[in-house]
């Protein structure tokens, strides 16, 4: 077969004659003949399974830029770049859902706990942060009030600080209302005060390394918990016997695991488990997750530190969530699981569970 025209190449790539010309410009799919004459560009059939590759790239909705990219790897490192693309793409749609879902429930001003077949719902709530048997010194905070539910994990030099500026910022929240469809306002400017206060622990012209936190956050507002998630400290609710994580890690690690480049066992013993992508800090990335959460009589919901997370395994929390009584008891008792694993970081927990107040 000889050269194609660029009508019948765009026609057989399912590309328009408009965007060859244009990746031919890019330099992403040249053609591999311009008549000097006319000035057609012509077409070796060869090049029509890296045109249709592009085609459907595009589909995809991957920047032209990128695509550049994967058409120069070879099978098998495409193939994984694609599979980091659209892993990227889950997660920032996931992340508008949720963003969405918040939209909804506030412009909806949906109240479960104020229907006429409930009763009103509160909350009771404990925080404890050990040292471990391990490290110097505590860069743990953990906090519980009427209102606010925190956990901060602080790094660098000045991370115990940081950690504590962090939740400090967020204490307003626990004094004073919060009107009708203010709550994700409120929030985000809760998290950026959280930014400056850990920016002011670590002074102007700071490192990276010199202080940074990341931050696990929940605000009753009488139905409903609204959550705030940057970093890899964790939430769980545990419901009905049942206990869900409802906190996505922001690491290295866990991305590579989304990406599926390495599995969730890898993960745990990964040498790079600990590297943030997300945290509190001078440099940093400090976007959160943020969400809202019905609340239901009986839930009990856990905010922890990774020295928790990381060195008991998940049933065994569930175990004492499950069986301990009041949230004072199962702090002390998840804290001693990790103290009995050989406590080899800071932890901190906060255990709150939602319950009819009485009239």
């Amino acid at each position: 077969m000889g050269l194609l025209t660029i009508g019948a190449f765009a026609k057989a790539s399912r590309l328009s004659p408009k965007a060859l010309r244009l990746y031919d410009e890019l330099g992403l799919l040249p053609p591999t003949r311009v008549d000097p004459s006319t000035g057609y560009r012509l077409y070796a059939p060869e090049l029509l399974e890296q045109a249709r590759l592009v085609a459907w790239l595009r589909r995809l909705g991957m920047p032209l830029a990128r695509i550049q990219q994967v058409c120069a790897l070879e099978s098998a490192a495409a193939a994984q770049e694609i599979r980091a693309f659209w892993a990227q793409v889950e997660a920032d749609t996931a992340a508008r859902r949720d963003l969405a879902s918040f939209l909804i429930d506030r412009l909806s001003q949906k109240d479960p706990a104020m229907t006429p077949t409930t009763k009103p719902l509160g909350i009771h709530y404990a925080a404890l942060s050990d040292r471990g048997l391990v490290r110097e010194s505590n860069q743990d905070t953990a906090y519980a009030g009427s209102r606010l539910l925190a956990v901060a994990d602080g790094y660098g030099s000045a991370g115990a600080s940081a950690g504590a500026a962090a939740i400090d910022a967020l204490k307003r929240l626990e004094t004073g209302g919060i009107p009708s469809g203010e709550l994700l306002n409120v929030l985000e400017d809760a998290v950026e005060q959280a930014k400056q206060a850990v920016s002011g622990v670590a002074g102007p012209g700071s490192s990276p390394e010199e202080a940074g936190t990341t931050l696990t956050a929940m605000f009753w507002t009488g139905s409903q918990l609204a959550l705030v998630h940057i970093g890899d400290s964790r939430a769980h609710l545990l419901r009905d016997g049942e206990l869900f994580q409802i906190t996505h890690d922001h690491t290295v690690v866990q991305s590579m695991v989304d990406e599926g480049r390495i599995s969730p066992e890898e993960a745990v013993s990964h040498p790079q488990r600990s590297l943030l992508i997300r945290a509190l800090g001078h440099g940093a990335d400090g976007t959160p997750d943020m969400r809202l959460h019905d609340a239901q009589r009986g839930d009990r919901y856990l905010l922890c530190s990774d020295g928790l997370s990381t060195v008991v395994q998940t049933e065994e929390i569930r175990r004492v969530l499950r069986e301990v009584g009041g949230p004072e008891q199962a702090v002390r008792e998840l804290v001693a699981l990790a103290n009995g694993s050989g406590g080899p970081d800071n932890v901190s927990c906060v255990v709150a569970d939602v319950v009819e107040l009485q009239q």
